[in-house]
């Protein structure tokens, strides 16, 4: 793997850790600015409609400019959101601050994504893929802990800082190690990236990936309550739950990587079957420490393996004008988490208790598994009637040389 994907797994580690460091600085935050804590999770809500808004936006502005320079633009946003977020004198500057980082958030993976897969052979894509998400994955095994602490001891200020700091690494990493890439077409570009909308392949993976990753959040937003409510764990142990759902992407996502290269469908439909039974399953185990602990590891690892092989997946099926198509992907992990979590609350909500949402995850995880074969058989179908053609046409063509010499 070449280096400049360590310099896309900085970037994306710094982005990973602004995400979701908020959610442990919250009380903090709130504090700090007079408002509620509810008033404050909208740092968290406005974070995840920027990605949703600014993925496809942010994209289709770049369309004239080369991928190297625009990768490095996006982390300068980046940086600016950060460090405006930090010395915010204001909840709504600070919530201005949110909203400008989370513009770069879904332009730099999705046309990071096309970068890393074109720095490498065609049969090790979906591993580039997977190196440069190991940034995300690692920012919630190390970036998103250390940031909270940081914030608890230094002050939450001290945390955004930090942060932008890590974009900076990741900016001069982009500059010194990612090649010079050709620069899109312009118009005829942006006319191009659209047209991969219609293509139903397209349209299904995003879908399943609304789907699928959403399953995962649906349990994972509320995992705070289920844990201590209902597993008997300490409030404080629910940093090290985290710890370990963030070592379980880590090691999911590497697995997806891998595998994907080799069977991307079948990847698929065993981590997103595997992945509904064990949120289901985990409406047991949640209420012991042991089995709870182990099913979140699990649910990290799973719900992880699904991203490269979908990611993947929409740049294979939008081959011709993979970039836009790639970058709203990532809007649509970002839509699958706001969904997940809004059912999932609505199901604690109307009384149905703190480990509902598990089988809203496994309802979610299932529908795209159903997704996924469909997109198989739509695939398998589309070449039978390929090969059938082709034989046909050489029958036709063998007749015809046939008939010339009689």
């Amino acid at each position: 793997m070449p280096l400049a994907l360590l310099a896309l797994a900085v970037g994306a580690f710094g982005i990973g850790t602004t995400e979701f460091v908020i959610m442990g600085l919250l009380p903090e935050v709130a504090a700090d600015y007079g408002v509620s804590i509810p008033t404050a999770g909208f740092l968290v809500t406005g974070y995840a409609l920027g990605v949703v808004l600014g993925a496809p936006v942010m994209t289709v502005l770049g369309t004239r400019i080369p991928r190297k320079r625009m990768l490095m633009l996006l982390m300068g946003l980046f940086i600016a959101g950060n460090v405006l977020s930090a010395l915010a004198p204001a909840f709504g500057v600070m919530l201005t601050g949110r909203v400008v980082a989370s513009l770069a958030h879904g332009a730099f993976f999705g046309i990071g994504a096309v970068v890393a897969a074109e720095l490498v052979a065609p049969e090790k894509k979906a591993g580039a893929i997977a190196m440069m998400f190991t940034g995300l994955t690692v920012a919630n095994v190390v970036g998103v802990p250390l940031g909270t602490l940081v914030g608890q001891t230094l002050g939450w200020r001290v945390t955004f800082l930090v942060v932008a700091a890590l974009g900076v690494a990741g900016l001069l990493g982009i500059a010194r190690l990612v090649p010079e890439l050709p620069r899109p077409g312009g118009e005829v570009r942006i006319r191009s990236e659209l047209a991969a909308f219609r293509n139903a392949q397209v349209l299904l993976a995003m879908a399943m990936t609304v789907l699928g990753f959403g399953g995962v959040f649906a349990a994972i937003t509320y995992i705070t309550p289920m844990m201590t409510e209902v597993a008997g764990f300490a409030d404080s142990s629910v940093t090290w739950l985290l710890v370990l759902f963030g070592l379980g992407m880590v090691v999911g996502n590497l697995i997806g990587g891998r595998y994907a290269d080799r069977a991307l469908m079948p990847m698929l439909y065993v981590s997103l079957g595997a992945l509904a039974v064990t949120l289901a399953v985990f409406t047991l185990t949640a209420h012991t420490k042991a089995g709870a602990a182990v099913t979140v590891v699990l649910i990290g690892a799973l719900g992880f393996a699904t991203v490269p092989p979908l990611q993947k997946r929409v740049l294979d099926q939008a081959a011709g004008a993979p970039t836009l198509a790639s970058a709203v992907n990532i809007g649509a992990f970002n839509l699958g988490n706001a969904l997940a979590a809004w059912l999932g609350g609505l199901v604690i909500a109307a009384g149905l208790g703190w480990t509902a949402p598990n089988w809203v995850g496994a309802a979610l995880a299932a529908s795209a598994l159903v997704l996924a074969l469909v997109s198989g058989g739509l695939e398998r179908r589309t070449a039978a009637r390929t090969a059938h053609d082709d034989q046909g046409g050489r029958v036709v063509a063998g007749a015809a040389a046939l008939d010339t010499l009689v």
